[in-house]
């Protein structure tokens, strides 16, 4: 039996938002500090005599949803055939897997690109730069046409300047973009778990309050009492736990957000920056200051490409959750990789809570009618136990809402549902004297009504808290909650990554042309330089052949 794994459910809540970064990769991995099948007690109870003498026709009768065969459903299966780099490279068969090793390895090669680059770069790069520095070897706009690869230089670099701007401003706004969007999510999911929060603090709230129900000293029976204790605890260990990693986990994510937002304000910011002050200094003809632009440029090029290779891998990381939460929605009782992690799919533990609640309402509806039956519809004598001068017409009995297999049935005419009981025993209620007797017809007096609404009120609250609660374990909460995001959230994540990489690719590559360019620019021939030259008398044919080549 799958139980409950309020860990794995917390953790897949935020799963759309810190899957990308490496501490979900170790949470969720086999090895990592949260277990992924931690059971946390979601029922009344823990063992089957809590059931009681209808325990098997109930779990026979009243089945939940449930896995349906014994197929396993593979999400995101032709999305994630990617190759494995922990098996030699070979396609990756899994399917999405958080909890799979393989297909972290398989992701993170979406990413191999833009490492590769990097290392590329930095390497070629960085020996043409030793070779300059060392060797003195470089390339230099000295010939005939000299004017003309001038303009075309300059055309060039200002057009580069120009693609590395615009990749900075697409940068900045499509990482704005995101951590907006990435924080709308976040505040959904955890709006999300804040309504599960608080619909089992009602379930425990009520199931408190029905302990207290006394009508005329007729309590209820102490093993539904017991098992109300049970439930309390367990509802309130899953609350607390649930709150708290919610809690935890949003500051968390919301910080990694806010760094990754400062992170690439700073990469945009910088490389404008380089860009701007590059063209100014290549222009102007400052070798010596333009080196220094270049190492860091050379750097800053290097680290670019590398946030390339990990937004890729951030891109791709949500766009197979988003079709793998999209076709768990279409087949949510399947066996697959999201059922280790989501409160659902449990048929036995889904039918003792549903037994347990619908035990409690039963349970109240006998104390109520007991006291109608036996004390409020008889003409008891004067003296008598029971007695305040009862009489008038007999009050309609509490409609039990199950049979005896605790079955949805219809109330009769003679009876009164929870939801208009209050109403219609006020009139059957009457005046009292001082000493607590009926002085009008009436069959209740004030004190025992009050009682009686109380204990009508519980149960109308358990009817109707009841199914938001089997809501998270059938399913169909989850289930809305993933076809709100794949149809809400999931398109504008991806379309402000796209804009992100981007954004990204154009610094990269703009930056990287215009390193080049501003060494060939400046150290392109001054005007003054080509008038000295230009000024200086023909050397004599008759010099010697050294002399020659030294003036050259």
């Amino acid at each position: 039996m799958k139980a409950f794994s309020l860990d794995g459910f917390c953790l897949l809540l935020f799963l759309f938002t810190v899957s990308p970064f490496l501490s979900s990769v170790s949470a969720l991995s086999p090895t990592g500090s949260i277990p992924l099948r931690r059971p946390v007690k979601f029922i009344i109870g823990e063992g089957e005599e809590n059931l009681g003498p209808w325990k098997s026709e109930f779990t026979q009768l009243a089945p939940a949803p449930g896995p349906k065969g014994e197929d396993v459903l593979i999400l995101a299966a032709n999305r994630t055939k990617r190759p494995d780099i922990l098996r030699g490279f070979r396609r990756y068969q899994g399917g999405w897997d958080i909890a799979d090793q393989h297909y972290w390895a398989s992701v993170g090669f979406t990413g191999a690109a833009g490492f590769i680059l990097a290392i590329l770069w930095f390497i070629s790069f960085g020996l043409a730069l030793v070779i300059h520095l060392c060797c003195g070897w470089g390339i230099n706009i000295k010939d005939k046409g000299s004017s003309r690869s001038q303009r075309i230089c300059l055309i060039l670099l200002l057009l580069f300047t120009f693609a590395a701007a615009t990749g900075c401003i697409l940068l900045s706004v499509g990482q704005d973009k995101f951590h907006g969007q990435a924080l709308d999510t976040l505040h959904y999911f955890v709006n999300q778990s804040d309504y599960t929060v608080q619909t089992l603090r009602n379930v425990t709230e009520y199931l408190s309050l029905a302990k207290t129900i006394n009508v005329t000293q007729i309590l209820l029976p102490s093993d539904v009492m017991d098992g109300i204790d049970k439930l309390n605890v367990d509802l309130n260990t899953a609350a607390d736990t649930l709150s708290e990693k919610t809690n935890e986990n949003s500051v968390k994510i919301r910080r990694v957000f806010n760094d990754v937002r400062t992170a690439l304000f700073v990469v945009a910011a910088v490389m404008l920056l380089l860009a701007l002050v590059g063209l100014l200094l290549s222009v102007l003809g400052y070798q010596h200051a333009i080196l220094i632009f270049v190492i860091t440029g050379w750097l800053l090029v290097a680290n670019t490409f590398i946030l390339c290779g990990v937004f890729m891998i951030l891109n791709n990381t949500i766009s197979d959750t988003c079709l793998a939460m999209g076709e768990w929605v279409a087949n949510p009782h399947t066996e697959s990789a999201l059922s280790n992690v989501l409160p659902c799919v449990d048929q036995i533990t889904t039918n003792k809570t549903l037994f347990q609640s619908k035990q409690v309402v039963t349970n109240i509806a006998s104390v109520v009618n007991r006291f109608i039956y036996n004390t409020a519809n008889i003409n008891v004598t004067q003296g008598s136990f029971g007695y305040y001068n009862q009489s008038g017409p007999k009050m309609p009995p509490l409609c039990y809402p199950f049979d005896s297999q605790l079955q949805e049935r219809q109330c009769t005419d003679q009876e009164v549902s929870s939801a208009n009981a209050s109403m219609v025993w006020k009139n059957y209620e009457c005046e009292v004297s001082e000493s607590g007797i009926c002085t009008t017809v009436g069959r209740v007096i004030p004190e025992i009504y009050l009682q009686l609404v109380a204990a009508v009120n519980e149960s109308y609250a358990l009817e109707h808290y009841t199914p938001p609660l089997l809501s998270l374990q059938n399913c169909n909460f989850v289930r809305d909650t993933f076809t709100r995001i794949t149809s809400s959230y999931c398109p504008p994540l991806n379309h402000y990554l796209k804009i992100i990489n981007v954004g990204l690719g154009l610094v990269s590559v703009g930056v990287l042309l215009c390193l080049v360019l501003w060494i060939l620019y400046a150290n392109r021939p001054r005007r003054r330089e080509v008038f000295e030259k230009s000024s200086l008398p023909e050397p004599s044919t008759n010099l010697p052949l050294s002399n020659a080549n030294s003036e050259v």
